[in-house]
């Protein structure tokens, strides 16, 4: 070997280890981003959307009304957490943010930017000069945002979630609005058809409506320790976990199933799409009795919000195919 010349060291093999380490925690990253970053509740409002359009019967809507469900269900629900903070605080949402503020912030922009760009294509797409618009669908359409709005209240204005007992109904309220109600008074303004929905569309709102508030009280009782401590009353603070479980969420659950098979008996619904739809009741039974022991705030993100999911999937098959 001449002189001054030393022998090649091999490159260091990474370890499989290391690349499984490596994957699992870019993983990890994506699923925090997707939960914490309210991107799910998004995919959750084009899919109830979807449902509910079918469900009576109506045609699906301009691609650009998805678009703005799902950029302002993320947009709305990420508005408390846009922050300016640097100390963290030891909670694992909260700290996502404050660690992603320029992500965040970006977030924001591009959302509000697709909810004002494709509602502008939208009206210009349903519109027309000739089209009138009733005092009923005037009336609809101003309600949901005028409560979606009072949600979160005003500086100094009333703030509905201080009534502990009433947000959960709220959120339901809002969530009915979004994917039962506006495709429908869309629909109806474009093609010059007055009033707003019908016997069935009413009672697709009222299941919606239960159906996301009763998982927003469960939901609550991931807070049941820090909202007693600030003495906000919600039901699982009024009433306490076991009695909210099998007093409230199991039998309001069970009253919505007899009601939703009485309704499928009466319009004649085959085998299959009543046991299709039967399904996100059995998991919300499931879920509700998981709920005794302590869970983790992915758990609550990803399976107990994931219901309405499984409820968008399980209605959309049985209404296309049975």
């Amino acid at each position: 070997m001449p002189k001054g010349c030393s022998p090649k060291r091999p490159k260091p093999k990474v370890k499989p280890r290391a690349k499984a380490d490596s994957g699992f925690m870019r993983f990890r990253a994506f699923v925090h981003a997707f939960f914490y970053g309210n991107y799910f509740y998004g995919l959750c409002a084009v899919g109830l959307s979807v449902e509910a359009i079918l469900q009576q019967r109506y045609p699906l809507l301009h691609w650009s009304y998805f678009v703005v469900a799902y950029a302002l269900t993320v947009w709305y629900y990420t508005l408390p957490y846009v922050t300016n903070r640097t100390q963290l605080t030891g909670q694992p949402r909260t700290d996502w943010y404050i660690m992603h503020q320029r992500w965040v912030k970006t977030s924001q922009y591009l959302m509000g930017t697709l909810v004002v760009g494709c509602g502008i294509w939208l009206l210009f797409h349903y519109y027309r000069p000739e089209s009138h618009i009733d005092m009923v669908q005037w009336l609809l359409l101003i309600l949901v945002p005028i409560v979606s709005l009072l949600y979160y209240g005003f500086r100094s204005g009333f703030n509905i979630r201080r009534i502990g007992w009433l947000k959960p109904f709220v959120i339901g309220f809002s969530w009915a609005g979004l994917t039962t109600l506006y495709p429908v008074i869309l629909y109806k303004i474009a093609h010059g058809q007055p009033g707003g929905l019908d016997i069935v569309g009413w009672l697709l709102f009222l299941k919606n409506l239960l159906f996301v508030t009763m998982l927003c009280i469960m939901f609550d009782i991931k807070d049941f320790a820090t909202d007693a401590r600030n003495q906000l009353r919600t039901i699982i603070v009024q009433t306490g976990l076991r009695k909210t479980i099998y007093y409230i969420l199991i039998p309001v659950s069970i009253a919505g199933l007899l009601a939703f098979w009485a309704f499928g008996l009466w319009r004649h619904f085959s085998p299959m799409k009543l046991v299709l739809n039967t399904i996100p009741f059995l998991a919300l039974f499931a879920v509700a009795d998981a709920l005794r022991q302590r869970r983790s705030l992915l758990f609550y993100l990803v399976v107990v919000d994931g219901l309405m999911l499984l409820k968008a999937v399980c209605g959309t098959i049985a209404i296309t195919y049975f």
